[in-house]
């Protein structure tokens, strides 16, 4: 299979029907289920698992993505729920990642770690796919999906949200939405040579940009009303013709 689809907080199954898999990586054991989609099938992975029972720090992206390519998949949509610091993006909006900005702080990087592999840089010139971010926009348009725009994806270490001051920062750096998990996926993704782009659903106003307090029942209500429509789009848009020929995901690592 070539697609997949990662889901990320709330997204924890796809409505069609599956078959259960458990993958054995290198870097452990990953479960799978593999979705029927007309002559196609689409691999889906929870990313926090199936109850939401692992921390953003604590997520074994290593595994999950490498599983991902030994079931020999090639393109990759994730949803990813983030808060606001932009006041154009409200919480229940859609937005399409375009970049991120890197704060997190203790999470394994890279598949490539010196030795025998030598040394190895990745261009993150292009981190999200331009093929399947227009691909999406185009899906979404077809099934009256409101996108809101592209977002600048600032991610931090979690599980904890960050405070004032450090929003403040983010938002003079370029920030758009606040999240806890795309980085490091976006990077291996790009080590492994696959398409990848991120869908944010927003859920709430980052701390002070509104003087709310994030509330879980807020959170999962927008989820609700929001993921059905996100993952309908992926499938629609991975059941189609697909290329790497006009983007450089599998072309991005500078070996020295």
């Amino acid at each position: 299979m070539e697609g997949a689809i990662i889901g990320g907080t709330g997204v924890y199954s796809l409505s069609q029907e599956y078959r259960h898999e458990i993958v054995n990586t290198r870097y452990g054991a990953v479960e799978v289920d593999i979705v029927k989609v007309g002559h196609k099938e689409v691999a889906f992975l929870a990313r926090h698992g199936r109850g939401h029972s692992v921390p953003p720090h604590l997520i074994n992206y290593r595994a999950n993505m490498k599983a991902l390519q030994e079931l020999g998949v090639k393109y990759v949509y994730a949803t990813v729920a983030v808060g606001s610091c932009n006041e154009n993006f409200t919480p229940g909006d859609i937005v399409v990642i375009k970049d991120f900005i890197d704060f997190t702080k203790a999470r394994p990087m890279t598949f490539y770690e010196g030795g025998e592999e030598g040394v190895v840089h990745v261009d993150m010139s292009d981190p999200y796919c331009k093929n399947l971010r227009k691909i999406f926009y185009d899906m979404a348009k077809q099934d009256a999906i409101d996108v809101k725009g592209d977002a600048v994806y600032v991610c931090t270490e979690g599980p904890r949200f960050e405070t004032l001051h450090e929003v403040k920062i983010y938002r003079q750096l370029g920030g758009d939405v606040i999240g806890m998990t795309n980085v490091p996926e976006v990077v291996l993704a790009k080590e492994l040579g696959m398409c990848y782009a991120a869908v944010g659903i927003i859920t709430n106003w980052c701390t002070g940009v509104k003087g709310e307090g994030i509330a879980l029942h807020d959170i999962e209500g927008v989820l609700s009303q929001s993921k059905e429509k996100v993952t309908g789009a992926f499938i629609k848009s991975l059941a189609g013709d697909l290329s790497q020929e006009n983007c450089s995901c599998a072309r991005a690592l500078i070996k020295l």
